[in-house]
């Protein structure tokens, strides 16, 4: 059923890590929103800030602290109108806890929604690779979110962590979109495999970006799509 156009329900983009994976993201929440016309699509508030501090440097290895210029997106989005926040990052969710009550609307979680979609849509599989960043990796986000709803996350071995996944993501980030990069991701996602994962997730949102069109071994879960398809249904159910 199409939605109609809510002057009170504004969705908050706070985006930037990367910006292409932010454009990334609206334009999946775009394909999954049940528009015919504009007037029926979603109200929109994008706050795209490429100065946030890498994630990953902050947890590993104590670089800048992204959580101010995180609070301080989510409560120009709050400002705009927003009454719900979507983060297309999945390392930043490590920081949302942070800054959550300070904010006091509600974040959409992708993690947690990636989560609960593969229950939903594969619910024989057990055995879960997980692609992110090293960042993502160390917090466990996916890990703690896997094993709650009874699965077993798979992890890259360290050497392929850095030469493969990290250094793809990377690729991404600096607009570099070619067969090598893909070959670097598919790379990992097929030692996941070998490795016994049934299915991977693509858990950086730069990842879906560098598999598009790829052929792999094994179905992949796309966390960005997850977080659109999820902010559409949280839209449609609160008044």
């Amino acid at each position: 059923m199409p939605l109609a156009a809510d002057p009170g329900r504004i969705v908050g983009i706070l985006g930037g890590m990367g910006p292409a994976a932010t454009a990334d993201f609206y334009a999946k929440l775009v394909r999954a929103t049940p528009a015919r016309t504009d007037q029926e699509h979603l109200r929109t508030l994008i706050w795209s800030d490429p100065t946030i501090p890498d994630r990953t440097g902050a947890l590993l290895h104590g670089g800048v602290d992204p959580t101010p210029l995180l609070l301080a997106g989510a409560l120009l989005l709050r400002a705009g109108g927003a009454a719900v926040i979507a983060v297309p990052c999945n390392t930043a969710h490590a920081f949302i806890p942070r800054i959550a009550g300070e904010v006091g609307i509600p974040f959409v979680h992708m993690i947690e929604e990636t989560v609960l979609g593969i229950r939903a849509r594969h619910p024989h599989a057990r055995r879960i690779g997980l692609l992110s960043t090293t960042g993502t990796q160390a917090s466990l986000l996916y890990d703690e979110a896997l094993r709650r709803h009874g699965f077993v996350p798979l992890a890259p071995t360290p050497e392929t962590q850095e030469a493969r996944v990290m250094a793809g993501i990377t690729r991404v980030k600096a607009g570099i979109v070619d067969a090598q990069t893909r070959a670097l991701i598919a790379g990992a996602a097929d030692e996941l495999v070998d490795a016994g994962a049934e299915l991977v997730i693509a858990g950086c949102t730069e990842l879906p970006i560098a598999l598009e069109g790829a052929q792999l071994r094994a179905p992949v879960v796309d966390p960005t799509q997850a977080l659109a398809e999820a902010v559409v249904r949280v839209i449609q159910r609160e008044p």
